[in-house]
């Protein structure tokens, strides 16, 4: 299975790129990676032409519509994946859980979406998506609009739903990213008490 890491946000509430910030000796963005690696062989990187990474050892891909949001990093990077499946997750998730990902990618098959969902909120950049999902991704796009969940309605969806992820991850740190000053703190103080 493709791993696809959207990496073409404005990072505004940051105010800065939030994808080379750097914790534990690694940027967000190279550590997210180094997480996605033992789950398959093609990882693609969504990128906006704005931000200029060095070279991280992976396919990269530029967003079609710079500046729409999440939803056109996901239609980029499906188009070019050479898996039917792909996972999909942000840049910016320094605790992505391997066991709750493999578990996401089992769940796949007869489904166009996999996505964890904690009462009503749902996680788009921590979910699969099949090819299936591009044809109506295109046809929200030509209507303008962006967020992610609209077009589940025309595939097949599998919510994972709050029970299932804390058998994995009963802290839900897989879904934290990194937004703000604060998010970084956290994340660095977090990753201090998982250090021996």
């Amino acid at each position: 299975m493709t791993s696809i890491v959207l990496a073409g946000g404005k990072s505004l509430r940051l105010g800065r790129e939030k994808a080379l910030e750097e914790i534990d000796g690694q940027s967000l963005i190279e550590r997210v990676i180094e997480r996605l690696s033992p789950l398959g062989n093609e990882i693609i990187v969504v990128t906006s032409s704005s931000v200029q990474f060095t070279d991280l050892g992976v396919k990269m891909v530029l967003d079609s519509y710079p500046g729409k949001g999440s939803l056109v990093g996901l239609h980029a990077g499906l188009k070019e994946a050479t898996s039917f499946h792909s996972l999909v997750v942000g840049c910016d998730m320094p605790f992505l859980n391997l066991a709750l990902l493999r578990h996401l990618m089992a769940l796949s098959p007869g489904f166009d979406v996999v996505i964890p969902r904690v009462g009503e909120e749902v996680e788009p950049l921590h979910a699969v998506y099949s090819k299936n999902c591009l044809a109506p991704i295109e046809a929200q796009l030509r209507e303008g609009r962006l967020r992610i969940a609209d077009f589940f309605p025309a595939v097949g969806v599998r919510y994972v739903e709050n029970a299932e992820i804390e058998k994995f991850d009963p802290q839900h740190l897989s879904f934290f990213n990194i937004n703000s000053e604060a998010d970084l703190a956290r994340a660095r103080a977090l990753l201090e008490k998982e250090s021996p």
